[in-house]
């Protein structure tokens, strides 16, 4: 409480304040209403005080608050019934899943203005925005996401394509909650707004719509890790579900590709040169060993493929994207050519130096073995728009049946050497059957996979 004394000159008084109401949940930058003075004439000198009709001074382009416990509560009830719902994957519920990425907008009557919601799983932001096509760039959007001050906070933005957004005053924005949970980040806020692109302005025109999520440093939003977009444009005033548009052929494509090359010819190449050298070994073709033959063939034919894969991912983006799997794809490609070129320029198997040259070739084929499995597994994750996330459960079992079948061979190698004079035809035997299960094992994920990326 503040006591006053009259003052015949005193000017009009704005309180700020904070506000804790314990650790995890206070409020900053709270201010009152103007209070203004007047003096009663009548009687003693005395002061009193009213609230003018002035609002509070709000933030022009953030709204902050600090996550409250618990979080602010979004779910798909009455989607397509008063509101317009946009998710991934399609028709998630983010009160059951928090693996899902959610926005909804509810027009109130007369176009008096719009209440949003968004929620997701995100080390940054997640943001939505209207736009003329499907692609980044000139587009009105919101984002929702934790400040360099760690509260999370509401911006609204104009997006320019590959370069950050240009901030914008936060406008006639109201109710205003906001938390972030176990990296789910919500937002929910009603918006007096019009909608303008660079092409249309107005809130019953039709507008695609694009969510985006990724990693923010010091408050400041990196590029997205991912995105997906409506498959034709949406009037928001019309309440719907809106359905998530398939990925681009040419990213299908790519793909499509990596997982032929990778877990056929790549993992054939390896297992070749490791396990197959003492088959037909009294055959030759070129004066060359069958099994080197076929070796140099299929690594041949994975480097090409690679090649091919990068041209197309990035052919189709045009740019740098953001997040683990473009570093990962690129370690691959260079180390596939440096495998390849160390494979042309090798020494004589006579020649002193020549483990130099076995020990690097095998270190460097098995880094990119990993490698490749690493940028398959983030990749899926890209497109995986399954509610189960299926295709990631595919490829680990995939990537177990494989471990398996690999150690199983290793075993089998050493059980070989050691029992070469005794069992020498029965253990080829062995070998070639292992090989048979395994490949068609392997073309069974490799299918599921195919499948599952052609209905992404």
């Amino acid at each position: 409480m503040w006591k006053l004394e009259a003052i015949a000159d005193a000017k009009p008084i704005q309180f700020h304040a904070t506000f804790v109401q314990n650790y995890r949940t206070f409020w900053v930058n709270v201010t009152s209403r103007t209070l203004a003075f007047t003096n009663d004439s009548s009687g003693p000198p005395t002061t009193s005080i009213k609230l003018t009709t002035s609002d509070p001074t709000v933030p022009s382009k953030t709204a902050l608050h600090h996550p409250a416990s618990p979080a602010i509560s979004i779910s798909r009830g009455d989607c397509g019934l008063t509101k317009v719902c946009f998710s991934q994957p399609p028709n998630c519920d983010p009160a059951a899943n928090a693996d899902c990425y959610f926005m909804s907008a509810q027009v109130f009557p007369r176009n008096e203005g719009v209440h949003f919601e968004m929620t997701g799983t995100s080390n940054g932001y997640i943001a939505f925005g209207f736009s003329d096509d499907q692609a980044m760039g000139n587009d009105d959007i919101y984002i929702c996401g934790v400040g360099s001050h760690g509260l999370v906070q509401v911006q609204h933005a104009f997006s320019t394509g590959r370069t950050p957004p240009q901030a914008l005053p936060l406008g006639n924005i109201s109710d205003v909650k906001t938390s972030v949970q176990d990296k789910v980040i919500s937002c929910s806020f009603t918006s007096s707004n019009s909608i303008s692109t660079k092409r249309t302005t107005g809130l019953d025109e039709a507008y695609h719509l694009l969510f985006a999520h990724g990693p923010s440093s010091n408050g400041k939003i990196q590029y997205h890790t991912a995105t997906f977009t409506s498959t034709s444009k949406v009037d928001i005033s019309r309440p719907q579900l809106v359905r998530t548009a398939r990925l681009p052929h040419i990213i299908k494509a790519h793909g499509a590709l990596m997982l032929i090359t990778w877990m056929t010819s790549g993992t054939l190449g390896m297992m070749v040169a490791r396990y197959m050298k003492g088959i037909a070994t009294r055959q030759s073709l070129w004066g060359k060993a069958i099994w080197f033959l076929v070796h140099v063939a299929v690594s041949g034919v994975t480097v090409a493929a690679t090649v091919i894969g990068f041209i197309l991912a990035f052919s189709h983006v045009k740019a740098w994207s953001g997040g683990a799997h473009p570093v990962l794809g690129c370690l691959v490609m260079i180390l596939s050519i440096l495998q390849l070129m160390l494979g042309l320029m090798r020494c004589g198997p006579q020649h002193p130096q020549r483990f130099v040259f076995n020990w690097s070739h095998a270190l460097n084929g098995m880094t990119i073995k990993a490698l490749s499995v690493a940028a398959i597994f983030t990749g899926l994750k890209l497109i995986d728009s399954t509610p189960d996330q299926w295709l990631m459960k595919v490829m680990g079992g995939s990537f177990g049946w494989e471990a398996i079948f690999f150690i199983s061979l290793d075993f089998h190698l050493k059980w070989k050497i050691n029992n070469e004079d005794n069992l020498g035809s029965k253990m080829t035997t062995i070998t070639i059957l292992l090989f048979v299960l395994f490949f068609v094992g392997n073309i069974t994920f490799l299918v599921a996979l195919l499948v599952g990326i052609a209905n992404s």
